[in-house]
């Protein structure tokens, strides 16, 4: 066969596609797009061990057409990088596009989905998640009585137990009865 050169080993290969949605051929083509993202960093072979470290930084992962717009843009890079800061290795960028695929399961979309809301990291959606959801999601457009009253009537459904907060069973409940919801959790690769 010819000498076409790969930028993983075989067995990074099927490891990657063990552990995502993707073919080898879209994995390839992810990873000229994770590259292109920060050329300078990024090597054209990732077959050493030690070059799978490397991150590119938040600022450029941004960059993505389909991240620039995004309001959630940085609890996205937060939650799937590996450290929290946002920068992401490739194994980071891969998970982040396979969740986001439209053959991502929906119970794996409702769980990125409940974690990237969480924006203190309790493991619960509180008023205070809830209002940083919404003023992303409108864009700081609603007066704050506002926020609240969407706030408190999201509270009264889906809070089951009472306890002034969403668990990840609430949520899930939550958005079962909004189907679009996940349908819109995706980025075509």
């Amino acid at each position: 066969m010819g000498n076409k050169q790969s930028v993983f080993t075989e067995s990074q290969l099927e490891t990657y596609q063990d552990c995502t949605f993707f073919t080898s051929k879209e994995i390839m083509t992810l990873y000229r797009r994770f590259h292109s993202l920060s050329p300078n960093l990024v090597p054209t072979d990732m077959k050493e061990d030690d070059k799978s470290l490397i991150k590119v930084p938040y600022e450029d992962i941004i960059n993505m057409s389909e991240l620039r717009e995004n309001p959630f843009k940085r609890r996205i890079c937060e939650v799937f990088s590996e450290d929290g800061d946002g920068s992401l290795s490739f194994d980071d960028f891969l998970d982040m596009m396979s969740v986001f695929s439209d053959s991502a399961p929906t119970d794996l979309k409702a769980y990125y989905a409940f974690h990237i809301y969480d924006f203190d990291q309790d493991k619960f959606l509180g008023k205070y998640d809830l209002e940083q959801t919404l003023k992303c999601i409108t864009r700081e457009e609603l007066k704050a009585s506002e926020v609240q009253l969407i706030v408190n009537q999201v509270l009264h459904e889906g809070d089951l137990d009472d306890d002034g907060k969403l668990s990840y069973i609430e949520f899930e409940h939550v958005i079962s009865r909004a189907p679009d919801f996940l349908s819109l959790f995706h980025i075509r690769v």
